[in-house]
């Protein structure tokens, strides 16, 4: 099991940055992969980035990359999101999940999910 809780979400204005942090408590967090989703107001809940328990692996959503950055320190138990040059469109709920699966980039195979933290860019 692991808990996880999302912070760092706030306004912005398009331009600007925030760094979101998810905090997992549980034993075997270091054995999780951790992704980043996001969901707009009406529109599905999509993929944003995760990093792999492993190798580190990473991978991006293809409309932040070179904007975002996710990194892990598993000594703290944490996964970071650090979002530059925000746009409007990054705006939503951000949500950490957790995954046994080593490389995946789907919903569906994360079992463990935080309650989310709001971003807003304003224009």
């Amino acid at each position: 099991q692991v808990q996880l809780v999302e912070s760092g979400g706030g306004l912005v204005q398009a331009g600007g940055s925030l760094r979101l942090s998810c905090a997992a408590s549980g034993r075997t967090f270091s054995r999780y992969s951790i992704g980043w989703f996001r969901q707009a107001p009406g529109k599905e809940r999509e993929f944003v980035a995760v990093i792999a328990w492993t190798d580190r692996w990473t991978s991006y959503v293809d409309s932040v990359k070179g904007r975002f950055t996710i990194s892990r320190d598993n000594a703290k138990n944490t996964v970071s999101l650090q979002m530059n040059s925000l746009k409007p469109e990054d705006t939503g709920v951000y949500y950490c999940a957790a995954s046994t699966s080593i490389r995946t980039v789907y919903s569906g195979d994360f079992s463990f999910w935080g309650q989310g933290t709001q971003v807003t860019v304003s224009s």
